[in-house]
């Protein structure tokens, strides 16, 4: 607080409340901290509500990919997972498109639909997809050694619930007159056609 003489005199709530009390009253603060008073930041790691999943996009659904390595691929979408990406399969057999995830941003979604509620994939999450740990951690000089990339290994786990999948997956889509021809087609646009026109 300050005194008639213009004198400053701590108070006994402190630094804080006097500021604070100043502003309460329509003051303007005769006393600032010397240090500047931490405020939180508003942080996106404690926001666990999923992205809301487009209403064309549904356990069936025939997707095209946009991006990644397998951009123009046909894929059949699963179902959701909590973190909101989708989880499709090409089959593997027809076009060879794993059991991955992808995010719903990129795709397009047709509206040619695939029955695939005798598909079982109540055992497919993220931790799923998370990756392994290596135990063996490279040290330093296999680090500056050379820069040839790593093979990627698949796990006979993945392999047989890929089969597992696409066992059933492959019923469904056979039982869809020329609907494995279809999505063994890779999309593509020409000259002169317009996306934003075309009906999927």
């Amino acid at each position: 607080m300050v005194s008639g003489g213009g004198v400053l005199v701590k108070g006994p709530g402190g630094p804080k409340k006097a500021v604070k009390a100043a502003v309460t009253a329509g003051k303007s603060a005769r006393y600032y901290p010397a240090d500047d008073i931490p405020t939180p930041k508003h942080s996106r790691k404690k926001n666990e509500n999923p992205p809301k999943i487009r209403p064309s996009i549904t356990p069936g659904t025939v997707l095209i990919l946009l991006a990644g390595r397998f951009r123009g691929k046909r894929v059949v979408c699963l179902k959701a997972l909590a973190s909101g990406l989708l989880l499709v399969s090409g089959p593997y057999k027809i076009n060879g498109v794993p059991l991955r995830r992808v995010h719903q941003t990129y795709v397009i979604a047709t509206s040619t639909k695939v029955d695939v509620s005798k598909v079982d994939v109540s055992s497919f999450n993220d931790e799923y997809f998370s990756r392994a740990k290596n135990s063996a951690d490279e040290g330093e000089e296999e680090f500056f050694a050379g820069d040839a990339p790593r093979a990627a290994i698949v796990s006979d786990e993945r392999k047989a619930d890929q089969k597992k999948v696409d066992a059933e997956l492959i019923k469904a889509v056979d039982a869809e007159p020329m609907l494995r021809g279809y999505l063994n087609a890779k999309f593509s646009l020409t000259k002169g056609e317009k996306p934003h026109l075309m009906k999927f």
